[in-house]
């Protein structure tokens, strides 16, 4: 056994127990040699087995309620006032169609679905209406999908609101590192999201918050979020991988190599072996070939396409499960 196999075994015994890896143990995961993937891999894998159903993955759907026309300025988003890019710019969609997106993430095989809003917070009128929504999904038609929602810094009593009409989870993504965050956004700062997530957790909301990779951060950035994403304890940790988007000044970013984004799902699995990992945006872009390696690592797909992006046909997920041997999660309301 050479010094890469024993490392990637030792940090393995590490994750099983639990204990924290150092920012250095961290690195090292990401910066061993490409041909020792399929070994980094595999025990990703083990990892996921210690402490999730084997073989279980959980779809999940989302839909873009409010879109474009956003007051921030992320570099990496078509939706921004900032950059003209080829988007529908609309309000708050009405109710029914926030229902009709439950209906449909039930139509995919998603047990989990997501209202996302455009902007920095939304209005109370907007939660208002979102909550409406919800009750509609929840205690009206009895929908069996679990409700997720994702706009922004929202305040406690919002919070709560969301929370009491039958909201189980608030996405709010920290995107990248506390270093890297102001190249990338300057309308807002990591320490409000950062503050968000904690408010979150305090009202007892099950919390949700990824990253994108591909946007000029380095190891070190993607480590450190990581190793927040551990110190906060979060439940559900969507990686995305950067989709360049014509207009944005991202347009022409690489993005990753697909042995890189497969060195970065397991860096996550082995630093938070008992959050879910969600292979969101970009992941068939990126992956590419190598998406089933992806898939045995983590937890869920989200499914049916992205806020501006068409996503994956979904009979090629149901065939990678079929192919994996694995199962889809099914109606678990949580």
């Amino acid at each position: 056994m050479d010094r890469y196999e024993q490392l990637i075994i030792d940090l393995y015994e590490k994750a099983v127990r639990y204990e924290p890896l150092t920012k250095e143990e961290a690195l090292s995961l990401l910066r061993v040699p490409d041909e020792y993937v399929a070994f980094l891999t595999h025990f990703a894998q083990k990892i996921k087995k210690r402490f999730f159903p084997e073989n279980e993955i959980e779809f999940c759907s989302i839909i873009n309620a409010k879109s474009g026309a956003c007051s921030e300025d992320c570099k990496f988003c078509a939706q921004s006032k900032f950059y003209k890019t080829p988007i529908n710019i609309y309000g708050l969609v009405p109710k029914e169609e926030m229902v009709e997106g439950a209906e449909r993430g039930v139509e995919f095989g998603a047990n989990r679905y997501c209202i996302v809003l455009a902007g920095k917070r939304a209005t109370p009128e907007e939660v208002d209406r979102i909550v409406e929504a919800v009750r509609e999904i929840k205690e009206v038609q009895k929908i069996p999908i679990n409700v997720c929602v994702s706009a922004g810094t929202l305040d406690e009593e919002s919070l709560r609101k969301l929370k009491e009409a039958g909201v189980k989870r608030i996405n709010h993504n920290l995107e990248t590192s506390r270093r890297f965050f102001p190249q990338i956004v300057t309308t807002h700062t990591w320490e409000e999201r950062f503050e968000t997530i904690k408010r979150v957790k305090r009202v007892g909301l099950s919390t949700c918050s990824g990253g994108i990779f591909g946007m000029g951060e380095t190891d070190e950035d993607r480590v450190d979020l990581a190793l927040t994403y551990r110190e906060l304890e979060v439940d559900s940790i969507p990686l995305n991988f950067l989709m360049p988007i014509p207009g944005t000044p991202l347009e022409n970013s690489p993005g990753v190599t697909p042995l890189e984004a497969l060195k970065i799902i397991a860096m996550f699995r082995f630093t938070n072996p008992k959050a879910e990992l969600r292979l969101c945006g970009g992941r068939e872009q990126n992956l590419r070939d190598f998406h089933g390696m992806a898939v045995l690592m983590t937890n869920a797909m989200m499914v049916g396409g992205y806020l501006t992006r068409a996503g994956r046909d979904i009979r090629k997920d149901y065939q990678l499960l079929e192919d994996l041997k694995a199962k889809r999660k099914e109606k678990v309301l949580t």
